[in-house]
């Protein structure tokens, strides 16, 4: 499955969770960790857990299987890791407090509608 693939996917199950204020960073130029963060919250800890569980259905049911998954617990910042592709879910008092946006901001943002259509 290709990263685009991957992507598509979990911004779409993302946003059938009413999550908010996703953000795609491509960040393969700057790190080894993945080649792209997506970064998206939501407004309870049961809506954070609902739409982990729903990106990571979604692949699942696509074939995909996370290398890691971490938070789910707290359910404040949910990671799930797709080797390639990195899916950060916040709570959005989290979100606002660790602000990974500003930490990746050398990181190209690509936006996020245009894996929605």
């Amino acid at each position: 499955m290709t990263e685009q693939e991957i992507l598509k996917i979990g911004i779409k199950a993302i946003d059938g969770k009413r999550g908010e204020n996703i953000k795609v960073l491509k960040i393969g130029d700057l790190t080894i960790l993945a080649n792209y963060f997506v970064i998206a919250n939501g407004n309870s800890n049961t809506q954070v857990k609902a739409i982990a569980d729903e990106v990571e259905f979604k692949l699942s049911e696509a074939g995909l299987e996370p290398h890691r998954t971490e938070g789910f617990q707290g359910a404040n910042w949910i990671v799930l890791d797709y080797v390639d592709v990195v899916f950060h879910i916040f709570h959005k008092e989290t979100r606002d407090f660790y602000d990974l946006e500003r930490l990746w901001q050398d990181g190209t943002e690509i936006s996020a509608e245009e894996f929605l259509k």
